[in-house]
């Protein structure tokens, strides 16, 4: 086999079971100070620095020229504050949510073992910010039971989230993997696939568990497509054979 020395995790819709509680919190909030966005919006654009997105919503509303894929080259001042309003009130919802419902996904904590016994660093990352973050990780115990070596949100780099691949060169650094094509990047988002293709990971896979479908995945750069990350370790074995 390939040497796989570090796979890179998304946390909801991937590995953590939500029902689409993200995507539904974004909406929610943003409804609750009155921005014209649909819960469609924030399906294709979770995975995110959430105060980033909420800029860019309000750009886009404004009928600013804006994509998903510049998200991180994106300057907003003057929608800051009333980005941070509404993120004030998701990261309510959104720490309320996981402190009651937080559960991995269905085979996350065996493909997380699986890892382990191929001696393969495991790393969550996320867009979420610490608060939301330290919430799963305190609800599912994965640091504590040994599963996870290492989980980073978008504090770790500085507030620079997905689609910029950041948060996967620090995952490198902190652990000690310096070749980009021994690390696999997972998740259910255009932002997550982005992000992977951005760092050249040699896997750079999505799942169908979360809030996207195949047809809005298969338009972004990705090596494979699973129904779900139970599947990866197959794949692995199939797919990264000398």
């Amino acid at each position: 086999m390939s040497k796989i020395s570090m796979i890179v995790f998304d946390l909801s819709g991937t590995t953590v079971s939500d029902d689409n509680a993200v995507a539904k919190c974004l909406h929610e909030a943003a409804l609750a100070f009155d921005l014209k966005v649909t819960l469609e919006d924030f399906k294709k654009t979770i995975g995110t620095n959430k105060i980033h997105l909420y800029e860019f919503m309000i750009a886009k509303t404004m009928g600013e020229p804006v994509v998903i894929e510049y998200l991180e080259k994106y300057n907003f001042p003057h929608y800051h504050k009333q980005a941070l309003r509404i993120f004030g009130h998701y990261s309510k919802l959104m720490v309320d949510y996981y402190k009651q419902h937080v559960k991995s996904m269905p085979g996350a904590e065996k493909v997380f073992e699986w890892c382990k016994q191929q001696d393969i660093k495991v790393v969550t990352d996320t867009g979420f910010h610490d608060d939301v973050n330290t919430a799963i990780m305190e609800g599912l115990q994965w640091l504590e039971k040994g599963l996870v070596d290492l989980s980073l949100d978008v504090e770790d780099t500085d507030g620079i989230g997905r689609p910029a691949p950041y948060m996967i060169y620090q995952a490198m650094k902190t652990l000690g993997i310096q070749n980009i094509h021994e690390v696999i990047k997972i998740g259910d988002t255009p932002a997550d696939l982005l992000s992977g293709y951005y760092a050249g990971c040699i896997g750079n896979i999505g799942v169908l568990s979360g809030a996207n479908s195949i047809d809005i995945l298969q338009q972004y750069p990705h090596t494979h497509i699973l129904n779900s990350v139970a599947e990866l370790p197959d794949l692995i074995n199939k797919a990264f054979i000398d």
